[in-house]
């Protein structure tokens, strides 16, 4: 009877959405559970996993990566080709004829108003620092800051009559300006030139990241809003909702129900449209994660990005009692060098080879607001580098890992998860130490605890993090003294606190965007629109800074492996737990086109589902590995 009642439960999730009209529409060809519902469809406002897998459905950059390759390598997308400079400082695109949804040609223009309105400081994005590798975009800021705060006194000493007229003015010469400063240009329709401040080898991977995604120009412009007080611009969101938003990748938004369900079409003016297999792509909000297993077990879903059930490790042992059933063929298919999914699909017959597990490309860690005051306005005791180092040597990782996560995560010591990035060495980072930890915490002033605040551990009601919090205020409790309180909250409210900085600690986690340290290492600048930390330091700055002025290859891998260590053994604003795995489930007899490369993207306008789609000749997985050949951050296990 408990039975019936959940797989009723999944369906009315999954399918709820459908049942407000008279005339449901047919099963899309592909459907897939995303963690969550979105929380936006403005690339240059995307910082999470869920929007970033839609976003490269429904738009697309100028490169994009090979994620059925071992290197990764970058290959042509809305641009068809391009020439680097000697120096490494300029590139130059040269874009393919493809339309937005609605028709209209993509032009050089749609990519350099969207680059423009991330570097603005009315947009606040959190990516902004990607811009900033363009030479002049970091003055761009700055002159644009510089003239909104003038706006604002000026509008202050006229005894605050808004201006709409200067506003618009101060619009007009923000446009000038980025055209001038700022050293991306457009020769004509279809290239364009881009100056960097400096050599980056990892440009290429950068620029297909959706904050370098285009904007059709003619359409999101429309719904720009200035403030006469302000002289600020924001952008009413009605732009990213269907039907009024344009897409330029191989998908659209046919619909979007908040919480209930999106769902996708293919776009017919898509420049590669005849080689998608799939026509349609529903993404159902199905935020129950008991429900989402279920869905894919009921046939309701196809594929479940994100396992985070509480019974996840028992599907894992179960796939991995799977195949200790079937050891002598599963050791000969990896001796061949085959890829997991294509192991997977060579094996019998069996429901739990569905379940996936892939190492991943990211690290779990717990946040420390580094703030002088606290949001009450309160001296906050963790701006003392001290008490985060004891407070990181106070938790018991393995007992996280092994205890509570139970899936193979390695505990973390560093941000980077070793041997993630060929050539590059991340530190060991502080151990579990109790004994030196009360003694930093004495020397900062708090013997066993004495005086010091209840700390707040702030999480949201996913994926086991309460369990985690509840184990690390434990480990605080015992080992040092201090008291603490969780808060739960769901992910909106826990972004928006994240991102005002009123927090104290809060769990958090990073999956890194292209394949260098500075993907991870970045995010902990200071005043980088990641960095919720509220970290500054001096000495880390300067190493990266000098980083990205050394020429040298192996000196440059140095310079960024001293400053994960004063991240990760010296000032501690976050303290590493655990290296993800990826798990996913789906079923490798019938779904192609789902890559186990470790940097986790999927791009899933190029799944095809087995005999039924256009695609048979697309990738099925990774290809078999040369001797000596590892995937970037493969596991041994």
């Amino acid at each position: 009877m408990l039975r019936l009642v959940v797989i009723f439960l999944v369906l009315a999730a999954v399918l709820g959405a459908l049942v407000g009209t008279d005339r449901p529409p047919p099963r899309a060809d592909l459907t897939f559970l995303n963690r969550t519902d979105l929380n936006t469809l403005d690339p240059q406002l995307m910082s999470w996993q869920q929007d970033f897998r839609v976003a490269k459905l429904i738009g697309e950059g100028l490169v994009t990566s090979n994620v059925f390759s071992h290197d990764y390598s970058p290959m042509p997308a809305a641009a068809e080709r391009w020439e680097v400079s000697p120096d490494g400082k300029t590139y130059t695109f040269h874009l393919r004829k493809t339309g937005w949804s609605d028709g209209s040609p993509v032009v050089a223009g749609d990519f350099l108003y969207a680059w423009m309105r991330g570097l603005l400081p009315d947009l606040g994005a959190d990516y902004i620092g990607f811009l900033e590798h363009i030479r002049g975009g970091r003055e761009f800021f700055r002159w644009r800051s510089d003239r909104l705060a003038a706006f604002a006194s000026a509008v202050r000493e006229s005894g605050g009559r808004p201006d709409p007229q200067a506003a618009q003015r101060l619009w007009e010469e923000t446009r000038e300006a980025f055209n001038r400063l700022v050293k991306a240009w457009a020769p004509d329709d279809r290239t364009i030139v881009i100056e960097l401040v400096r050599p980056t080898p990892y440009f290429l991977d950068m620029v297909g990241f959706v904050t370098f995604h285009p904007l059709c120009e003619s359409s999101v412009r429309r719904y720009e809003v200035l403030d006469p007080l302000t002289g600020r611009v924001t952008w009413d969101q009605g732009w990213t909702k269907p039907p009024k938003l344009i897409c330029n990748g191989p998908f659209s938004v046919e619909y979007w129900q908040f919480k209930r369900d999106v769902r996708l079409r293919r776009n017919p003016y898509y420049w590669n449209a005849a080689s998608i297999a799939l026509d349609t792509i529903s993404i159902p909000t199905v935020e129950d994660t008991v429900s989402t297993v279920m869905a894919f077990r009921t046939g309701a879903v196809d594929l479940v990005n994100d396992v985070l059930a509480p019974f996840r490790a028992e599907i894992v042992a179960q796939k991995a009692a799977f195949y200790r059933e079937h050891q002598a063929e599963v050791d000969s298919l990896r001796s061949q060098g085959l890829d997991p999914v294509e192991i997977d699909r060579r094996l019998p017959p069996d429901p739990r080879k569905n379940v996936h597990v892939f190492p991943g490309f990211g690290t779990c860690f717990w946040n420390i607001n580094c703030s002088p005051q606290l949001a009450d306005g309160r001296n906050n005791p963790l701006a003392d580098a001290r008490v985060r180092r004891a407070l990181a040597m106070a938790i018991d990782k393995k007992a996280i890992a092994d205890g509570i996560r139970r899936v193979g995560e390695p505990v973390a010591g560093s941000l980077i998860p070793p041997g993630s990035l060929a050539q590059y060495t991340s530190p060991r980072g502080l151990g579990y130490d109790p004994e030196r930890a009360r003694k930093l915490l004495a020397e900062a002033g708090y013997p066993g605890g004495a005086g010091f605040i209840t700390l707040d551990l702030l999480v949201t009601k996913d994926g086991g993090n309460e369990l985690i919090a509840q184990s690390i205020a434990k480990d605080w409790q015992r080992e040092l003294g201090i008291d603490t309180t969780i808060t739960v909250q769901e992910v909106k409210v826990f972004r928006e606190r994240l991102r005002s900085k009123n927090f104290m600690t809060a769990r958090a986690s990073w999956f890194g965007d292209y394949g260098d340290p500075t993907t991870f290492l970045e995010i902990n600048r200071s005043g980088d629109g990641n960095n919720d930390r509220n970290y500054a330091s001096p000495v880390f700055d300067e190493l990266l800074e000098k980083a990205s002025n050394e020429a040298d290859p192996l000196k440059r891998l140095a310079l960024l492996e001293d400053a994960e260590r004063v991240l990760v053994e010296e000032d501690l604003p976050l303290i590493p737990l655990f290296y993800f795995v990826n798990i996913c489930m789906f079923d490798a007899n019938k779904l192609t086109g789902i890559s186990s490369h470790p940097r986790g993207d999927q791009l899933l306008y190029k799944v095809d589902l087995f005999g039924d789609g256009k695609g048979s000749d697309r990738p099925l997985a990774l290809p078999p590995r040369k001797a000596g050949e590892h995937h970037q951050g493969e596991s041994g296990s």
